[in-house]
């Protein structure tokens, strides 16, 4: 939980690093995802760079000014990074949901003083969603 003007990406690493899935059978949660899709605010060399050494791969678009300094320093620019644009295409169910759960006054006006209660409030939001 972070402040509303501090920027997503800033907490990707924090986020990976809390992932815990229990597995059905015997053995140790799984602690890193298989996939991750992101939008052009996640796209940047340390967050890139940070998934290829755990071994996740990831969609994440260029944005226009990455695209155009590849270009500008030609051969030396290096190689795009792969976009499977099909994968990205399924992200819009990630952003329904948030925009369904921005309907609710009290979440997108960030009523709460604290982080606990806003907590709860959100997972309020979400199962009168899911009911």
């Amino acid at each position: 939980m972070t402040g509303g003007n501090v920027n997503d990406c800033t907490r990707l690493q924090q986020v990976l690093q809390a992932i815990h899935v229990p597995r059905l059978g015997r053995g140790r949660p799984r602690t890193r995802p298989d996939h991750v899709v992101a939008d052009k605010g996640y796209s940047s060399r340390a967050i890139r760079t940070y998934l290829r050494r755990r071994g996740i791969s990831h969609t994440i678009p260029e944005r226009a000014d990455q695209i155009a300094g590849r270009a500008r320093r030609g051969s030396k620019g290096g190689r795009p990074p792969i976009f499977n644009a099909q994968v990205y295409k399924r992200r819009n169910v990630v952003e329904r949901c948030f925009n369904q759960l921005k309907q609710f006054r009290a979440l997108a006006t960030r009523y709460d003083k604290t982080a606990t209660s806003y907590t709860a409030v959100v997972t309020i939001a979400a199962l009168l969603l899911w009911l």
